[in-house]
């Protein structure tokens, strides 16, 4: 079923309106593409064929309300997504350390791998005291925080991890490994933070020399993607940088705010603080 078929399924509508209103999700900020997927997936699990039935189950049933929750939250990640791109933000990070205490924000963390990447970044590079590096972790989803705090990390869920770690010198000083499972150091882990926020909802936490919000951009609706953008420009710091997933852009509207630095690979700095701007 298309989206716009979609659009006009009352039954789809309903439940939509009911996941918004009774579990907060913010369903509107999403593709009703995407969405569906993901309640379909539910459905099938537990053997419902309509959205009115599945409707029924869903208030009746606290657990099935977590599950789908869980599953409407993006939680695709892994360390060092896209190797090209921190090898050029290896060298935004050594210039903002240059200057003294730098603030980072991976927005939408996940499970926190991208903001454990940017610590362990921040301890691989001598031109990076550790020390004046801080970086918060926010995503919407109160488990998902959870299990980021923990920093641990199951083989199977953790894919050719030797191959995520290449951007890194030394990558045994940072991860120790238990059989199947791998965790954080300490010394990666006290360089991080995490708690809940809401993009589209909430205000900045405060204000960042550096963004990451990457990937979160291809599940959202173009409302919403331009109020992302809105909140992630007022986060950054005069000359702070951005970066986006490698398939995302920049919304029209927005691009007058954000100068690339590397356009290939959708990095960029913040032009409201260019005098000139």
């Amino acid at each position: 079923m298309g989206s716009s078929d979609l659009s006009a399924d009352e039954g789809f509508t309903d439940l939509l309106e009911i996941i918004e209103e009774s579990l907060s999700f913010a369903t509107s900020s999403y593709n009703n593409a995407y969405l569906d997927r993901r309640i379909s997936a539910r459905m099938r699990r537990r053997r419902v064929d309509d959205y009115e039935s599945y409707q029924a189950l869903l208030l009746d049933d606290a657990e099935e309300q977590t599950a789908l929750l869980n599953s409407l939250s993006v939680n695709v990640t892994s360390f060092f997504r896209n190797p090209k791109m921190w090898e050029a933000l290896r060298e935004v990070l050594a210039e903002l350390s240059a200057s003294g205490r730098t603030r980072v924000w991976s927005a939408a963390c996940s499970d926190g791998r991208e903001a454990y990447s940017l610590a362990m970044l921040a301890h691989d590079d001598d031109r990076i005291d550790p020390s004046n590096v801080e970086i918060l972790g926010t995503d919407i989803k109160p488990t998902i925080l959870t299990a980021a705090r923990r920093g641990e990390y199951r083989a199977s869920e953790t894919n050719d991890l030797l191959d995520q770690l290449s951007p890194l010198d030394d990558h045994e000083r940072y991860i120790e490994r238990d059989g199947d499972s791998f965790q954080v150091t300490d010394e990666v882990r006290d360089l991080v933070s995490f708690q809940k926020h809401d993009l589209v909802q909430e205000e900045p936490p405060q204000t960042f020399d550096l963004v990451l919000c990457r990937n979160l951009f291809i599940y959202i609706n173009t409302d919403a993607k331009q109020a992302i953008f809105e909140t992630l420009g007022s986060a950054l710091a005069p000359d702070g940088y951005l970066t986006i997933g490698m398939t995302e852009t920049i919304p029209p509207s927005c691009r007058g705010r954000f100068e690339p630095v590397e356009k290939r690979l959708r990095i960029y700095r913040n032009s409201a603080g260019d005098s000139n701007s």
